[in-house]
Parts: structure tokens; sequence; C-alpha cells
């Protein structure tokens, strides 16, 4: 009839190929404590499953299985499985900035030299990847960074916010000139990202369990090797000399008694 609205109906992006018929009815809006907390539920449960069975082997059947519902709850809360992977990557990814950013403001409250600060960093980050979830840590190394994969585009804006604590370290260690400034700053932080993203890969792919605590100090040790400014060994060294040299003299105008 003329002036009637002849838009086809909206389909969600990751609907099933087909007819409009076809798509998937439109997901109601759904508020309050109770709609909440099933919501939470869903999450929780898809996470514990993309954790354990990655992307292409995970199920919204399963899922909604395992909590206990319909196939359809999933659909009303997300439009399909892609969604829901995408929703419980980006809860993970703020979990772990969180707690980076928890770490580095907690050594700058503290007044700690920038090598600790580093240390603080590289530590976090194994807790969080090995220790507590190496099932997400697995979900975002295999398939989130294959090329062309359906999770690979929303990926990289968690990955640059995760990474700036380490980045605004990174930068002030260059600005003070204890870290090295031949290098650009996104090549710094591959320096230091590179060997850790291994260490999980090794650990993830052979199912070798590695104790944060355990690889912790020399991992920072050989980090901080690479990133560390060659001027910056000799300056500290100048300075020690210059403080022993200082000593010497005020022991021998007898300011300062020598050590037995």
């Amino acid at each position: 009839m003329p002036g009637k609205d002849r838009r086809p109906p909206t389909i969600p992006a990751d609907a099933p190929v087909g007819t409009a018929g076809a798509a998937r009815p439109a997901r109601r809006t759904l508020a309050g404590p109770r709609a909440e907390q099933r919501r939470r539920d869903l999450l929780r449960i898809a996470r514990a499953v993309f954790a354990e069975r990655g992307y292409e082997h995970t199920t919204t059947a399963e899922i909604a299985q395992r909590l206990g519902s319909s196939e359809a709850t999933v659909f009303t809360y997300f439009p399909g499985k892609r969604a829901l992977c995408l929703q419980v990557i980006a809860d993970w990814y703020a979990e772990v900035t969180t707690a980076m950013d928890a770490a580095l403001q907690a050594a700058l409250a503290e007044g700690r030299p920038l090598r600790a600060q580093f240390d603080a960093l590289v530590r976090t980050h194994l807790r969080l990847f090995l220790a507590q979830e190496p099932g997400m840590c697995a979900l975002v190394l295999s398939e989130g960074r294959a090329k062309d994969h359906v999770l690979a585009a929303a990926l990289p804006p968690l990955q640059r916010r995760y990474t700036a604590p380490l980045m605004d370290v990174l930068a002030r260690g260059q600005t003070s000139g204890e870290l090295r400034t031949d290098l650009p700053l996104r090549l710094l932080r591959n320096l230091v990202l590179g060997p850790i993203e291994h260490l999980l890969w090794d650990a993830v792919a052979a199912g070798r369990p590695v104790d944060p605590q355990e690889i912790g100090p020399p991992l920072v040790e050989a980090l901080w090797g690479l990133v560390r400014a060659p001027e910056a060994e000799l300056a500290a060294l100048r300075r020690l000399r210059e403080e022993l040299v200082a000593s010497l003299a005020r022991v021998g105008h007898g300011t300062v008694d020598p050590e037995p």
C-alpha cells in the first residue's frame, strides 16, 4: 500500500545466511536485576566454555546447556556466538587492564624506581595469563590473532589499551635516559612483549604449567637488559665511583670512620 514502510527487516550481523524471514527474531530489551544477573551468569558460563574449547569448537547450544537454559535464552542477550565471545574477551581484557593499571599505580605511589615499576608489570602479566586463566590466554593468542578470523578485527583496540601501562613506563624511561632511545617506542614494547608471548604460547600449546614466581625474576632481568640504555649502566658506575672517591676523601680527612 502507498506510504507503507517496505524496508526489509533488520538481520543481525552474524545471523545465518538466508532470507530475511530466516533471521532470528529481534531481541527484547531486558532490564532489571534478574535480567542483569542472568546476563552475568551467561557470560560466566560462556567464558568457561570458550576458554576450555576455543571459539571454533564452542556452540551456543553447549553454553545454554551448561547454563541450564534453552539456546533461545542466549539469543535473547546476544545475536550470536561471535558477539557473545567478543563480550567475553572484552570483559577479560578489562580485568587484565585494571590489574595492570593497579600494579603500576601502586609502584608509583610507593615511589619505586622505574626498574621496579617494570618488574611489577611483567610479574602481573605472567600471573594473570599463566596462573589464573591460561584458557583465555590461549583463545586470544591462537584464534583471536589468526588473520581473517571472525574475532581478529575487534582485538587491536583492546590490546592497545592493555599495553598502555607498559607503554607509559617505557616512554618515561626513554625520557629519563634509563631506557634505550635508539629504537622507536613501539619496537621497544615488542622487545618486551615478544618473549613474554612466546613463553605464554609454549606453556599453553604444550600444556606445561609454568610457575610465575619461578620464571618471573630471570625473565624480568633478561627483558630489562633488552630495553636498558647501555650508557645508563656506565652512568651508574660513574656515580658509584664518584661516591666512592668522595667517601675515601672524607675518610682521609677524618670526617668518616673507616669500617673495620
